[in-house]
């Protein structure tokens, strides 16, 4: 029943502006935070921020000042904005959300940023 989608993924240059949308369909009760992450090919699953339903946020230092997480809690939905673009942020970009015990996960968006 709960499905979570990510859009806004595609090819942009080096220096350019993304923004990636999740939104959460199904039965959900009981979120607790939201989040993204990336996995390039021969690359471990990083996770790049996050947003608790109370609007707390957190980032890692890879994308730290570049990247925003958002959230808007009547839509079930976050986003992420990303700025500054760099061939290195090129990677599958996936949706996370926690909601009571159990971690639910997209299929993934691409996002291919050129030289």
């Amino acid at each position: 029943q709960v499905q979570l989608v990510e859009s806004g993924g595609g090819l942009v240059q080096a220096g350019g502006s993304l923004r990636l949308s999740c939104a959460a369909s199904g039965t959900l009760f009981n979120i607790k935070a939201m989040g993204w992450y990336r996995q390039a090919p021969g690359k471990q699953r990083e996770l790049l921020g996050s947003i608790t339903s109370g609007g707390s946020t957190n980032y890692a230092d890879s994308v730290k000042g570049r990247f925003t997480v958002s959230g808007d809690n009547a839509k079930n939905t976050v986003y992420l904005q990303m700025n500054g673009l760099k061939p290195e942020d090129t990677a599958v970009y996936y949706c996370s959300m926690l909601a009571g015990i159990t971690n639910y996960w997209g299929r993934g968006t691409q996002v291919t940023v050129s030289s």
